[in-house]
């Protein structure tokens, strides 16, 4: 009876240890001194993957975020430099818009100080006369130069060919050569821009006393 008793529990002895090799093989190592099941493993793998998708997602996501905000940023600046050119063009239209018509005004100036040239202030006959055409004249000027229009008068300044037009040169001991001897006519802007130059005699070194007739 004894002898059967001690069969029986090295029979289940036997199959504990049997159990416990069939669980030993179903383990798969990991890391060095940890394992986990085949489901365990499975498992883990699975977080991986979907752990690599989400970063992947993420990742794909982020960029085009950033493609997005570049974007935005870039449709911003053109908006910008848009409205800064519609702006200059404007303010451009604005200081320009009576070029042409000051251009026709240029007449009128012109013969006033002709008036005022030509008359004699002695006579006083016409000294009020004179008068009456000296005071139209300021008014007039003063009105023009309201709306940036400016005369250009370079008596006696270096000639500059970008004001001013040439209509003759004279040998001149008294100037410095390229020298604005005379102004023949006023040239004037407007707001910075020329309209009509300015009509002027031009200084040149003298000839040494070489008679040039002879």
């Amino acid at each position: 009876m004894s002898e059967k008793r001690d069969d029986q529990a090295q029979q289940q002895e036997a199959e504990v240890v049997e159990q416990q090799m069939q669980d030993d093989a179903q383990q798969v190592p990991v890391h060095e001194g940890e394992v986990l099941s085949e489901e365990e493993a499975t498992q883990s793998d699975d977080a991986q993957q979907r752990i690599y998708e989400l970063e992947t997602a993420l990742s794909e996501a982020q960029a085009k975020i950033n493609e997005q905000q570049e974007s935005v940023l870039r449709a911003r600046a053109d908006m910008e430099n848009a409205r800064r050119r519609a702006e200059a063009e404007v303010e451009k239209a604005r200081k320009f818009a009576l070029e042409r018509f000051a251009g026709e005004l240029l007449p009128v100036v012109d013969n006033l100080e002709r008036a005022l040239e030509a008359g004699d202030s002695s006579n006083e006959a016409v000294k009020p006369l004179l008068e009456g055409v000296e005071m139209t004249q300021k008014s007039f000027l003063s009105t023009i130069e309201k709306f940036g229009m400016s005369p250009i008068d370079p008596q006696g300044q270096p000639f500059n060919p970008e004001m001013h037009q040439a209509m003759s040169m004279q040998e001149s001991a008294d100037h410095e050569p390229n020298t604005v001897m005379a102004v023949m006519q006023k040239g004037y802007e407007l707001n910075g821009r020329l309209i009509r130059p300015a009509m002027v005699m031009v200084s040149r070194a003298p000839s040494g006393g070489v008679d040039t007739q002879a």
